[in-house]
């Protein structure tokens, strides 16, 4: 369910909405920022926004169907495996609701504040601090990418030219490093795909924590999870229960759900998402 990882990924930029605003002749906005570039579904967000306006206009912010859109669509990428009966109130876990949008998108900002695939142990931890979050919230929300694919220059680094001393990242499984220089023949190739779990990337389940713990996990910031006593911990524990995943799953997404969070006269509920009022 590919649905799944554009609303997730979507979502984790910010509780503002501000990733679903366009550019403009004087601003570039926080969607065509670097990081980015791979975010998708936006028409699905759009025609959602569409449908509510017509019914209750000026009612539901952007921001909240992000939200609510991120927490079905992983719920359902969950059930279609494992048969799951969630509460049919909220699913996974319930929603808060009532965020407001933001007026301001800047791809500088998006670019300097988002975590990025290479980023290590320490940096990973500073930024999610930055956001009142912690080390557990890191290794729950990191499970994400259980869901869908990403693209070789995304990873290229851990593969050639990695140091003057390793042409490929030494944390990384050797086996698994070959098997991913023969789909990727070059740094910049922006057309293959490659599964975050290899064959189950349409599901939501705790696959990643296995992956990361032998050495697979796709990103150097995957990888990262096992240089802190804490998060190499959670990273065990939900290989071994994903029922313990899912759960602490919920938790942190209502965690991220609350940061830099706008509400009551602040920001402003627009009428289309990509466009402010």
């Amino acid at each position: 369910m590919e649905i799944g990882r554009s609303m997730n990924a979507l979502h984790s930029q910010g509780c503002d909405g501000s990733v679903l605003i366009n550019s403009t002749e004087t601003n570039t906005a926080e969607k065509d920022a670097k990081p980015n570039h791979t975010l998708d579904a936006f028409d699905v967000i759009d025609a959602i926004k569409e449908k509510l306006e017509r019914k209750c206009p000026g009612v539901v912010s952007c921001s909240d169907i992000l939200a609510i859109a991120a927490r079905d669509a992983v719920s359902l990428a969950s059930k279609a495996v494992t048969g799951r009966r969630w509460s049919k109130a909220s699913n996974m876990y319930e929603v808060e609701t009532g965020r407001r949008d933001g007026r301001v998108s800047s791809a500088k900002e998006a670019a300097t504040n988002l975590p990025d695939s290479f980023d290590g142990i320490r940096k990973l931890t500073t930024r999610f601090a930055s956001k009142g979050l912690d080390l557990k919230d890191l290794a729950v929300l990191s499970g994400a990418h259980a869901l869908g694919n990403t693209h070789c220059p995304s990873m290229a680094k851990r593969l050639r030219n990695f140091t003057a001393h390793h042409n490929t990242d030494p944390t990384l499984d050797a086996t698994y490093a070959a098997k991913l220089r023969r789909q990727c023949r070059s740094a910049g190739d922006n057309t293959t795909e490659l599964e975050m779990v290899p064959g189950s990337s349409t599901t939501f389940d705790a696959a990643y924590y296995r992956l990361v713990a032998e050495r697979k996990g796709m990103f150097h910031s995957d990888e990262a999870l096992l240089r802190n006593a804490v998060t190499r911990g959670l990273v065990y524990e939900y290989m071994r229960s994903e029922e313990s995943f899912l759960r602490d799953f919920g938790v942190s997404m209502v965690n991220m759900g609350r940061v830099e969070v706008l509400t009551g006269r602040q920001g402003e509920i627009r009428r289309t998402c990509a466009l402010v009022n």
